[in-house]
């Protein structure tokens, strides 16, 4: 674990809720607070100069919104991490969020330890989330995953015989826990990658599990 207080800046247009943030940022020995900002015009004017390792960022700003802030301000520096922080729980704003280039996503009425502990997992690799958009991102993953099924008509069988191919069985394994033979096994293989429109059983995975299982 790094020993160094973790930097921060901060991007929030509501004062007291700045304020409260900032409190409870300078209370904790392991932060650092390097600066704050109201709006998304003086915080992209200033970041390049800022020295920080987390900012937290507000979605709704006057003027730039955060997730263009974001966008623009990633690519300046791909070694400082992105944490939303709002009240929005709308799944378009997250994934508009992380597609941006953000890492984490809280809503703002997260204790503040949580916050705390959030910020020290982002400076350490994480991706953390507030578990009620967690779900939203599992959910929609999930959503995603049996729409392109559904999209490519694979039967049921099909189907299952799929996840099992991602698994990594073997044809003789499926066929044994399928209780069917090798040969129908290999058949419903020849009949998943003509739906897909793929030559091997990774292309098959990849297209309709992109993100793993």
């Amino acid at each position: 674990m790094d020993p160094r207080p973790v930097r921060i800046a901060l991007v929030e247009d509501d004062k007291e809720l700045r304020e409260l943030l900032r409190a409870g940022i300078e209370r904790a020995d392991t932060l650092r607070l390097v600066r704050t900002f109201a709006d998304g015009e003086d915080f992209l004017a200033a970041f390049p100069s800022l020295d920080v390792d987390v900012v937290l960022m507000d979605i709704n700003l006057p003027g730039k919104n955060g997730i263009d802030c974001i966008r623009e301000a990633k690519p300046m520096k791909d070694n400082v991490q992105f944490m939303v922080l709002t009240v929005f729980e709308n799944p378009a704003y997250i994934f508009q969020a992380l597609s941006a280039g953000a890492t984490g996503y809280l809503v703002k009425n997260e204790e503040p330890e949580a916050l705390h502990a959030a910020i020290h997992e982002i400076r350490a690799g994480g991706s953390p989330m507030s578990s009620a958009i967690a779900r939203m991102v599992v959910a929609s993953f999930q959503t995603e995953v049996q729409t392109k099924i559904h999209d490519h008509k694979l039967t049921e069988r099909e189907k299952g015989i799929l996840d099992q191919l991602a698994t990594g069985l073997m044809y003789k394994e499926i066929a044994a826990k399928s209780e069917i033979s090798t040969e129908t096994v290999r058949k419903h293989v020849r009949n998943i990658y003509e739906k897909l429109q793929v030559g091997s059983r990774m292309e098959a995975i990849r297209l309709v599990y992109p993100k793993g299982l």
